[in-house]
């Protein structure tokens, strides 16, 4: 896990002497030498007027928005200290996700690689970490090597922001909840329908949490001032947003159009419907990564509907206690709404 760095925009006078010497704060030796120049301009009231002190206030500025703005991001990620996730919750983390010999796992802010190097060495899957320390990066892949399974454990130098984690079926995360706030619309955008995120102790506001495993951890102590240990999953849902025409093939030859109507939160959803005699009683959506789920009465019957989403469609089945065959139903999106 990883804290933020000092707000130099928001430094005492003191601090920010401190931020000036530090050589991580600007970008090569000739800035560095301005800014301790601007420094004893700002600090030497006895010998500067306050007018020219005024002067060097707006050139300081200018300089610290221009070294700064280009590399806050790299500046964050790399100032951030590195806590080691405890192995029993890497363990507890891979569970909860279900990862099996199936998944592809990406790790953002990979650390010493143990979460990758797990998810290869216990359950047989692959799986790239990611994070902005090279020693740290150095340290995992030979680690990968020394446990066999370099083959399937990867781990690269990069900004966890730029990451392309589109062909990812499971991201962990121990990362502090700005850098969660900031991951969340990447998640949501570049993960596919189904995918999993496992985070260790925050969460994204907004987006609830489909499940949450909370652990006794008395290693956690020293680094964290807890023995608490508090893991979030969340099943990345297909985007179901907007209207459908649903074609229902009562019996296979009555065949019923309806149109549907889905406002959609994450994995929250609430629907309703209506055909050509008017609204419909809909009932209970629930929407789990790919597969949707609702109770719909059709006519005086009632049907529990089922399906899986793909690609700006839908197909499933309906029963209904009065049948015991299931009905075959599908629905497409409205031309003009996004898929």
């Amino acid at each position: 896990m990883k804290n933020p760095p000092c707000n130099v925009a928001r430094a005492s006078a003191g601090s920010l002497k401190r931020c000036l010497r530090s050589s991580d704060n600007l970008h090569s030796g000739n800035e560095i030498g301005l800014s301790r120049r601007v420094e004893e301009i700002l600090v030497n009231s006895g010998t500067v007027s306050l007018l020219t002190r005024m002067i060097a206030n707006v050139c300081f500025s200018a300089l610290l928005f221009f070294c700064f703005v280009p590399t806050t991001a790299a500046q964050e990620l790399s100032k951030l200290p590195y806590v080691p996730t405890p192995q029993i919750v890497v363990d507890e983390m891979l569970k909860l996700a279900g990862v099996t010999a199936k998944d592809f796992v990406i790790d953002l802010g990979s650390g010493d690689g143990r979460m990758i190097i797990t998810a290869a060495r216990k359950f047989n899957a692959g799986g790239l970490g990611v994070d902005i320390d090279a020693k740290l990066v150095a340290l995992s892949n030979k680690q990968a090597k020394t446990d066999g399974v370099a083959d399937r454990a990867k781990f690269v130098e990069q900004d966890m922001f730029k990451a392309d984690i589109g062909n990812a079926t499971v991201v962990t995360l121990y990362v502090l909840p700005d850098f969660m706030e900031r991951l969340r619309p990447k998640l949501w955008t570049e993960l596919k329908p189904g995918s999993r995120v496992v985070a260790h102790d925050y969460y994204m506001s907004g987006w609830h949490a489909d499940k949450r495993l909370d652990l006794t951890v008395p290693e956690k102590v020293t680094a964290n001032g807890t023995d608490k240990a508090y893991l979030y999953l969340w099943i990345v849902p297909s985007k179901v947003a907007g209207g459908w025409r649903m074609d229902f093939d009562v019996d296979g030859n009555a065949q019923q159009k309806i149109v549907l109507a889905i406002n959609q939160q994450y994995q929250v959803i609430n629907a309703s419907a209506e055909n050509a005699l008017g609204p419909m009683r809909l009932e209970k959506p629930l929407l789990r990564g790919n597969e949707i789920s609702f109770d719909l009465t059709v006519g005086n019957t009632a049907y529990q509907f089922t399906g899986k989403i793909s690609d700006g469609k839908m197909a499933g089945s309906a029963v209904s206690p009065t049948s015991a065959k299931p009905v075959a139903w599908r629905a497409s999106k409205v031309p003009g709404e996004p898929k």
